[in-house]
């Protein structure tokens, strides 16, 4: 028998003797591995039972697993986003330019990822947090170490905030190393000397372990990369690399402000800040401040 344009009739189908196939059904091939007593599982690589084990919430209120997983999920990409910009000032160091522009770029995906978390967040609603926020005590997101890390690593530095840290003596070590040491931007200005386009020892020699403020002759440097990108183009591309940097954080810092005046209102943060007036004040707060000055003067 004919059947309409594009179908076939049952018979059609299947070959004699044999059952139809069902297209909802995807049969286990015979080369999968299902036996895992002696071998490594997924789970036993990335450690899920730890993993998957560590929501805990303190109510029983629902939304608070919302919380938990969003905060924990955030301080994963954090450690990835620190072990990434640690490696971009040692490529940078070494003059290995290329690997540092790649790890760059995707530490700029990765506060993108976080910034997009904030609208899960969000969905957190004013009434339901406050059913579970008593029981978060004193701890606040202020105290997270991968977003210091991250900090300290593009040059925000404060050595009043490894207070909050001083609980844990292996966190306050390690930030207290990366305090004092050279940030990304401080390698970045090491190697506009070595191209010889930034002699100011005063900048050159600065204590790193001080908050970075702004310095005409490593302004006058960048312009020169600017006003000749094509002779500069590494130094270009890396200045252009931090620009991303700085946007997507600052994005990442804008949209935490927001969520959180969204939920507690201008309430007090439960570790003792204002709150959204002290989010507010990182906004004026560039990691890279010669960069996004010089484009006035191009």
């Amino acid at each position: 028998m004919k059947c309409p344009l594009g179908h076939q009739s049952s018979d059609a189908t299947t070959s004699a003797g044999s059952e139809p196939e069902n297209a909802n059904f995807r049969p286990l091939e015979d080369s999968i591995h299902t036996n895992f007593n002696d071998d490594m599982s997924y789970g036993d690589y990335l450690k899920l039972e730890k993993v998957l084990s560590a929501q805990q919430p303190l109510s029983s209120e629902h939304d608070e697993m919302l919380f938990i997983v969003i905060h924990q999920a955030s301080e994963l990409w954090l450690k990835l986003a620190g072990h990434e910009l640690s490696c971009a000032v040692e490529n940078i160091k070494s003059g290995d330019f290329g690997h540092a522009f790649k790890v760059i770029s995707r530490v700029k995906q990765i506060l993108n990822q976080l910034t997009q978390s904030w609208a899960i967040l969000a969905t957190l609603t004013p009434v339901d947090y406050l059913k579970f926020r008593d029981a978060l005590g004193h701890s606040s997101g202020f105290q997270s170490y991968g977003y210091r890390k991250i900090e300290f690593l593009l040059g925000n530095k404060n050595a009043d905030l490894l207070a909050v840290h001083q609980s844990n003596p292996a966190v306050h070590q390690e930030l207290s190393d990366i305090l004092n040491a050279p940030s990304l931007y401080d390698v970045s200005l090491q190697a506009l000397k070595q191209k010889g386009l930034l002699s100011d020892e005063a900048v050159l020699a600065r204590d790193v372990s001080q908050p970075y403020q702004m310095q005409q002759s490593v302004l006058d440097a960048w312009i020169k990369v600017y006003q000749d990108a094509d002779s500069h183009f590494e130094l270009y591309e890396l200045a252009e690399k931090l620009v991303d940097i700085e946007d997507s954080f600052q994005q990442w810092r804008f949209k935490h402000m927001y969520t959180v005046q969204r939920i507690i209102g201008n309430k007090s943060g439960t570790g003792g800040s204002s709150g959204v007036a002290f989010l507010k004040k990182s906004l004026d707060i560039s990691f890279f401040p010669e960069l996004f000055e010089l484009r006035t003067h191009l």
